[in-house]
């Protein structure tokens, strides 16, 4: 397991459309699921131990941001499956369902979406503002390979708010770490 850190944020960087298959059986798009406050575009995976130690916490601030805030929130799953069979649809709509996702979880089987947003790890958060354009690019806290404690900084939830707020990001932000994504 390689771990990589993510690039820092290009500020106004315009993200992407896509249009993939979720876990629901709907098709999502950039521009159906973003926010009235904006879109955080989350690239994830089933097996990652630094995804699976945020889970919990990360299915909380996505319904907190996307009820109290106007930011809604998409996971992408771009990595091969073939050879990490964790990562399948099938256990994709599994680990939806047990976590309850208050978001879309589609998969990338071309893994074209995770090389337009030059996605590196799992996690890799895209936070974009209501014009889709890049304000946040880092950690969502302290945790790494376990789950950070209770009561540290927030950081993606703190910088999506300031986001849906001013529709600018932070100018600090300390990089998310994890496993490289899974390149066929």
């Amino acid at each position: 397991m390689v771990s990589l850190q993510t690039p820092v944020c290009d500020f106004g960087w315009q993200a992407p459309e896509f249009d993939l298959l979720g876990v629901d059986g709907q098709r999502h798009s950039l521009a159906s699921a973003m926010g009235e406050n904006g879109l955080l575009v989350m690239f994830i995976c089933n097996h990652c131990p630094y995804v699976q130690s945020i889970r919990p916490r990360l299915v909380a601030a996505c319904r907190e941001l996307r009820d109290a805030h106007g930011v809604n929130s998409i996971a992408i799953m771009s990595n091969d499956a073939a050879d990490y069979a964790e990562d399948s649809f099938e256990n994709m709509g599994k680990v939806a369902a047990e976590f309850d996702f208050p978001f879309a979880y589609v998969i990338d089987e071309t893994q074209a979406v995770a090389k337009a947003y030059d996605a590196v790890c799992t996690p890799d958060f895209f936070g974009l503002n209501r014009a889709g354009e890049l304000q946040y690019r880092g950690r969502f806290d302290a945790s790494r390979k376990e789950t950070a404690p209770e009561g540290v900084r927030r950081d993606l939830f703190v910088a999506m708010v300031q986001v849906a707020t001013t529709q600018k990001g932070p100018v600090a932000q300390i990089p998310s770490m994890g496993c490289s994504i899974k390149w066929k």
